[in-house]
C-alpha cells in the first residue's frame, strides 16, 4: 500500500512538472486546455514569419495588426512576387494561437515603368552614403514601393536627417508624379 502510494505521488509529481515546463498550468492540465499566447507573443511570431518569407524585398512592404487571435495582414508586394500574398497568409495561419487570417495586401499592377522607377529609386536613394546601411540584413529597413508612377517610402530610420535625405533624393528620381514619405523613426 505505502509502495503504491509513493509511485503514485510521483506520477502526480511528474505530471506537474510536465504541464508546467509545457506552459500549461494545472487548472488547464486538468481541464486539457491549453494557454492562449498573449498578442506580443503572436506579433513576434507574425514578425518572424513574414521576415523569413523568401520573396520580401525592398519593394514589397508587409505589416500586421493583431486583434486577439485575429491577424489582419496589409501591405503592397510586387506581382513578380504575388506569391508572398498567400505564403504570409498560410505561414501566419499557423502560428499557435491565431484563429483567423485576414489578408488585405495589395498586389502592386505589373508595369515595365514602375520597374524603371523602382530600380532608379533603389540605386538613387541607396547611393547616399547616410542611407546606405539601410540595405544590410537579409530585408532592407527601408522599403520602396512604386503604383502607378507614385512612390511610397516605408519602414523605419534611424533620424529625421535620414527620413527627409530620402525623401529629397525619392523626389529627384526622373519619372515619379509623386512621393510619400511613411518612414518612420526608430
Amino acid at each position: 500500500m505505502r509502495n503504491r502510494m509513493s509511485s503514485l505521488s510521483i506520477f502526480v509529481a511528474s505530471a506537474v512538472l510536465i504541464a508546467t515546463g509545457l506552459g500549461i498550468n494545472a487548472s488547464s492540465a486538468r481541464a486539457g486546455n491549453r494557454t492562449v499566447p498573449d498578442n506580443s507573443s503572436i506579433a513576434s511570431q507574425v514578425r518572424h514569419q513574414l521576415a523569413m518569407l523568401p520573396w520580401y524585398g525592398v519593394f514589397d512592404n508587409l505589416e500586421f495588426q493583431v486583434n486577439g487571435s485575429e491577424v489582419i495582414l496589409t501591405g503592397q508586394v510586387i506581382s513578380e512576387h504575388d506569391t508572398t500574398k498567400y505564403d504570409a497568409e498560410n505561414d501566419v495561419k499557423h502560428i499557435p494561437g491565431v484563429t483567423s487570417v485576414v489578408n488585405r495586401i495589395e498586389v502592386l499592377p505589373l508595369s515595365g515603368f514602375d520597374n524603371q522607377i523602382r530600380r532608379a529609386e533603389y540605386q538613387t536613394i541607396f547611393s547616399q552614403s547616410d542611407l546606405g546601411r539601410y540595405t544590410l540584413g537579409t530585408i532592407p529597413q527601408v522599403h520602396i514601393i512604386v503604383r502607378n508612377g507614385h512612390v511610397s517610402l516605408e519602414g523605419v530610420v534611424m533620424n529625421q536627417m535620414d527620413k527627409n535625405i530620402a525623401g529629397i533624393v525619392a523626389n529627384s528620381v526622373p519619372g515619379v508624379f509623386s512621393v510619400n514619405n511613411n518612414l518612420r523613426i526608430d
